[in-house]
């Protein structure tokens, strides 16, 4: 349920409401505009008389929420979210783009491509410490040892990292050493990890189930949300279809249908979506142009010779050029890159 006050409502007339509802069990969810008040009400709302409520003549109006996502959903945030990560930010204006190898393989690999990427114009390092692999004789990371790695590209070239989290155990270092969390899609269900993110106010990149729907995909969000963390972005990297062509299917319509939805940015990783590098120029302009918030893209220098995932890695040179590319669409949809 949501309250939707008088532009000119009183604030002593907004708490007198809050205090009514918060006495019966209920928790609020408020969000301020300049022409606007909206009192979420999440919990058992079947003990809250809404006519009493609509009573009140600084009340404008009271919208029952259908759906079961309450703090992802946009009726109770109607403006976009921005997370700000640092000096960066994702959502707004200007695209968040995420560069990097799928895995840290060396000190001195990461550094460089990190340096690579940055001169481009990324915004932030993606770069996988712990590999959650299909095989279970696929090279799985490097673990604390990659974290570090990462760190120490931070420290050389200033760029926040990006890198998914496997266990709920890693929660309280991964808060300590990362800039923003990742979820992987293999973990998007994982209500335990989910639970134990939202406790903590980092940043989560959340990456959409193989086969999840917007709802599902929400709820997940909604997890992390409802023990406090707001902090999300949520990432479509490709859904599981009949196609066996391309790795998985990029589903740009998640795009619009999820901003529809939900305030929360949105971001695309056409890297694991096509799983082939010379589909993603073409699947990252595409996601430009549908409004997307953000890129997440695999970059190696030695794509042959990748420890994971190397088929759909581009070169740093072709990373720059893409960026190049980029920037004119950007410009045709008014935002930057």
């Amino acid at each position: 349920m949501i309250i939707i006050m008088k532009p000119n409502a009183s604030k002593e007339s907004i708490e007198r409401i809050k205090e009514d509802i918060v006495e019966k069990g209920l928790t609020i969810h408020e969000s301020y505009g300049e022409q606007y008040c909206i009192i979420g009400l999440v919990g058992d709302t079947s003990k809250i008389d809404a006519s009493q409520i609509e009573a009140n003549e600084e009340v404008e109006k009271i919208i029952k929420v259908q759906e079961p996502y309450k703090k992802a959903n946009r009726l109770f945030h109607p403006l976009n979210s921005i997370i700000q990560v640092g000096n960066e930010t994702i959502g707004g204006d200007k695209i968040a783009v995420m560069a990097g190898p799928c895995s840290v393989e060396s000190e001195e690999q990461i550094i460089q491509l990190a340096k690579d990427v940055k001169k481009s114009g990324a915004g932030f390092l993606r770069g996988g410490a712990f590999k959650p692999r299909t095989s279970p004789y696929s090279f799985q990371g490097m673990g604390l040892d990659g974290l570090g790695l990462l760190k120490k590209a931070r420290e050389a070239t200033g760029l926040p990292i990006v890198t998914e989290i496997m266990s709920p155990y890693l929660v309280e270092k991964f808060v300590e050493d990362v800039d923003v969390i990742q979820v992987g899609a293999r973990n998007m269900q994982n209500f335990d990890l989910l639970k134990e993110l939202g406790k903590t106010k980092t940043p989560i990149l959340l990456k959409r189930g193989l086969s999840a729907t917007f709802e599902e995909f929400l709820m997940s969000a909604e997890y992390i949300m409802s023990e406090g963390n707001e902090n999300v972005i949520l990432c479509e990297r490709g859904i599981r279809t009949f196609e066996t062509y391309t790795r998985n299917t990029l589903d740009l319509s998640a795009v619009p249908v999820l901003k529809k939805l939900s305030h929360l940015p949105v971001v695309i990783d056409p890297s694991h979506a096509g799983g082939l590098w010379w589909l993603v120029e073409s699947l990252a302009k595409a996601a430009v142009a549908v409004g997307a918030d953000g890129l997440m893209i695999e970059v190696h220098n030695n794509p042959a010779k990748a420890l994971s995932d190397g088929a759909q890695s581009l070169k740093p040179e072709k990373f720059d050029s893409l960026m190049k590319n980029l920037s004119v669409i950007a410009g045709a949809v008014g935002r930057s890159i």
